[in-house]
């Protein structure tokens, strides 16, 4: 495939007339697409993708034009430049690979149903229809669209559905839009309507495979989150409905088609009688985000994709600023804590890693360009920090303008720091290219010397990584304010330490609140004063601790055996975020003993003795009325007591598992996966876990489906995990979309890793070819550097992958990820005495 040519150039679209005729039963289409607008050369491209091409006339004229499907593009010749209408006629195929117009599967009461969907993002427009397939080719689409249609069905789009006709759904001009943010699905459907306070049609969609009631939740949090955002962002909502619809294929989380947003299964339906409190939170939070592109993304939409993080940074951000707003008592920031910041500040420490804005030069890089942990993760802790500099007013203020300024077109980075600094009287740009530009992020290090209290910055790599002497502008949110705010140099001094210490009567801080992207390294002297005053810190300030003598282990400029002992003093806390953090550490100290040896019984025996008084505390089963936090440490202190062999939680969880081993799914959600776990690894026989497999074929509920999953894949019996790889590729068992958990649940199992391992090396081309399409397809890649840690399984990693380096989309990926295992087995063979002493 050649280098990117940008087709927009020589021709601008305005409007698309585009008839679709959809086969279900021979799965194919064939379509009719009439593209008006503006060609400024005589030899126009149109973008393409596996399609027959049988027709193309221009102004009603036949003209000359050839299909280069290496490039994707129809090529056309015409004989005038300026207003043009070129008409495409062409048929194609149905996909499998969950991209373009697709079929999902589905079954009720034991018949087989499709329910068909589309996936345009990031170029995939082009599978479904003729087009300029680039963000900044913005036009207005009329969809008219026929299918086999059967009694009963519904068809939906991004606009309303205006007639229906000769068995043709004709819909609503959209307004001005992106081709990838079309979208259109048609089957079998239920659904629940409201209507927002300003006038907005809400409908949730789904199969029905479901229960009607499994729409509620969705349908509530989708509603009060348009009026916050209408209100927030001081700008209407721009379309007279928003439908949310549950596909049950699908690559992605989600996606913000605008009026019409799709979802997996699993971040839109709820069981409202027995789901946990952690999944409400994760589909309200992805609710949220997809929501917030109707203004960021949508509205105003990045001129190009190197801009990416104007939509997924900011969407991110303000799934939490929505949620915390409509849902209080939550504290969802907590999650973003928990989720967002340290799967960014892991990411961001390897070297190679991409910044937040980068440039793409070939099509296969646009999907590698959705890393999560950075264009998604660390954007939307970026964006925390302006948030935090310059307010919510002036937040709101710049928003407002920048919509304004903006909308049904597209922008860049620099509009949206140029609304916000005017609104702030602060210039974010120069402070922001620093975040924005460059990979990576700072260390703090704060020491006395000379008695004199000093900061110095530095790039923080958990591995190897060359120091380029990059400096950030960093919001130091110091509780002396004798700091400054900005810290940008090399270095700094700060004063005499004792006056200062004594002034402000309290232990030195910086990134107080952790919401500024750098972790700190503090001195003993320093350090010892927070320790010693542990218990006045808020939860968030302990994790933060815990958070980075995590890192700075990792990195190996502190020893894990120093923050074992250190664990102690925070086992007890009954704050969520504190337990996430400790239970962090202990899955990281997982990797310096061999499973089956003493010192592996060693650090079972040391995780009883962190969460023994807790799982007292806490019990297996919620009770009503207990605190969030609660809830949410539960998971931590069970799946302890779970890899610590506690034999008084192993009995009691199978006790609760045969009272309901005739209805799993009664198990209460909370803690099903541990139950389930608990009964997989100490209790199964092959006939127990055939009936898991067999309940998890028949389940419509996707999160019963992921239990059963991290249950059956953490099985100590290797005969029995064999058996799941050999069902891999069987999509009636574990469908595509949901092979990644799978592979990784297996191969994070010492019972199943080699089968694991052999599969995704012998069945590499049949993975590419089922999902390789999917801007998720390299994270199978990153999958494996987060779990493997040994010398000879890092000689393997590098002899499967270094030959795929050249791989349009992979190189990033396979260099990093190189480079993180060889960190890894570095950090183990340099710690691992050390830290099997710790434990002893």
């Amino acid at each position: 495939m050649a280098d990117l040519v940008r087709l927009f150039n020589r021709f601008q679209p305005d409007h698309y007339d585009i008839f679709l005729d959809v086969s279900r039963s021979e799965k194919k289409f064939s379509g009719k697409t009439t593209i008006y607008g503006t060609a400024s050369e005589k030899s126009i491209g149109i973008h393409e993708k596996d399609f027959d091409v049988t027709a193309v006339t221009v102004d009603g004229t036949p003209v000359k034009f050839d299909v280069d499907n290496a490039n994707e593009v129809i090529n056309v010749e015409l004989d005038h430049t300026g207003e043009v209408a070129v008409s495409i006629e062409y048929s194609a195929k149905l996909t499998d690979t969950m991209m373009g117009i697709y079929p999902s599967y589905y079954q009720v009461d034991g018949e087989q149903k499709q329910l068909v969907g589309t996936q345009f993002e990031t170029n995939f427009a082009r599978q479904a229809f003729p087009c300029i397939d680039e963000p900044e080719a913005k036009a207005k689409f009329n969809l008219a669209l026929k299918f086999d249609e059967q009694p009963g069905e519904t068809a939906i789009a991004n606009m309303p559905e205006t007639k229906v006709e000769d068995g043709v759904h004709y819909f609503d001009e959209t307004v001005k839009m992106s081709t990838y943010l079309v979208a259109f699905a048609f089957g079998d459907m239920q659904s629940k309507m409201t209507e927002t306070k300003s006038g907005v049609k809400v409908g949730v969609f789904g199969t029905k495979a479901h229960a009607a009631k499994e729409l509620d939740f969705a349908l509530d949090i989708a509603k009060r989150s348009i009026e916050f955002f209408e209100d927030f962002y001081q700008t209407p909502y721009p379309l007279p409905h928003s439908w949310q619809l549950a596909l049950p294929d699908f690559s992605a989380g989600a996606m913000e088609n605008w009026g019409l947003v799709t979802y997996r299964e699993a971040y839109l339906l709820v069981d409202p009688d027995n789901t946990s409190f952690e999944v409400k939170q994760r589909v309200a939070t992805v609710i949220a985000h997809e929501l917030a592109h109707q203004w960021f993304g949508d509205l105003v939409t990045m001129r190009w994709w190197d801009d990416l993080w104007l939509n997924e940074s900011f969407a991110n951000m303000m799934e939490y600023v929505a949620i915390d707003a409509i849902e209080p008592s939550w504290n969802i920031w907590e999650v973003f804590q928990t989720t967002d910041v340290p799967a960014a500040l892991k990411r961001d420490a390897v070297d190679g890693v991409q910044s937040v804005h980068v440039q793409v030069n070939h099509p296969a890089e646009i999907d590698a360009l959705f890393d999560g942990a950075i264009v998604y993760a660390k954007g939307a802790r970026m964006l925390v920090m302006v948030r935090a500099l310059i307010g919510d007013d002036a937040l709101r203020e710049g928003l407002k303008n920048y919509f304004e300024d903006h909308k049904y077109n597209n922008a860049k980075g620099s509009d949206l720091w140029d609304a916000l600094g005017k609104a702030s009287n602060i210039d974010l740009g120069k402070i922001m290219e620093s975040w924005l530009e460059q990979p990576g992020y700072p260390v703090v290090s704060a020491f006395v010397e000379d008695g004199h209290l000093k900061l110095s910055q530095t790039q923080f790599f958990t591995g190897a990584g060359k120091d380029e002497g990059r400096r950030w502008q960093i919001p130091l949110n110091a509780n002396y304010d004798q700091a400054p705010e900005i810290f940008s140099e090399e270095s700094i001094d700060l004063g005499d330490y004792e006056e200062l210490r004594s002034s402000n009567g309290k232990p030195f801080r910086i990134n107080v609140g952790n919401n500024s992207h750098f972790i700190v390294k503090y001195d003993e002297t320093l350090q010892n004063d927070i320790l010693s005053d542990v218990d006045q810190l808020d939860a968030t300030a302990k994790m933060q601790l815990l958070q980075d003598f995590r890192l700075l282990s990792e990195a190996k400029q502190v020893s894990y055996a120093e923050v074992v002992p250190v664990l102690k003093q925070f086992a007890d806390s009954k704050s969520n975020v504190v337990n996430d953090a400790v239970y962090t550490i202990v899955a990281a100290l997982k990797k310096f003993v061999e499973p089956g040896s003493q010192d592996s019984d060693n650090l079972k025996k040391f995780v009883r003795q962190l969460s023994d008084a807790q799982l007292n505390r806490l019990g297996l089963v919620s009770v009503d009325g207990e605190d969030n936090n609660d809830k949410l440490s539960r998971p931590y202190i069970l799946g302890a007591a779970l890899y610590a062999d506690n034999p008084d939680f192993q009995e009691a969880a199978h006790a609760i598992y045969l009272d309901h081993q005739d209805n799993l799914i009664s198990l209460p959600a909370d803690t099903r996966v541990y139950i389930l776990s608990n009964e997989m690894k100490n209790y199964a026989n092959a006939e127990s876990f055939d009936a898991l497999i067999e309940e998890y074929k028949q389940s419509t509920d996707p999160s019963f489906k992921s239990d059963i999953c991290a249950a059956v894949t953490s099985s100590k019996d290797a005969k029995l995990v064999g058996k799941l790889v050999a069902n891999f590729e069987d999509s009636s068992v574990v469908k595509p979309q949901d092979l990644r958990a799978w592979f990784a649940g297996v191969l994070r199992n010492p019972a199943g890793q080699q089968f694991a391992w052999d599969w995704i090396r012998d069945e590499w081309q049949w993975l590419e070819d089922t999902v390789g399409g999917d801007m998720e397809f390299a994270t199978f890649i990153t999958v494996i550097s987060n779990i493997f840690h040994t010398q000879e399984r890092l000689d393997e990693f590098k002899a499967f992958f270094e030959p795929k380096l050249d791989t349009p989309g992979l190189t990033r990926e396979i260099k990093m990820d190189t480079s993180a295992i060889e960190s890894t087995v570095a950090l183990v063979e340099t710690q691992k005495d050390a830290v099997r002493s710790a434990i002893k």
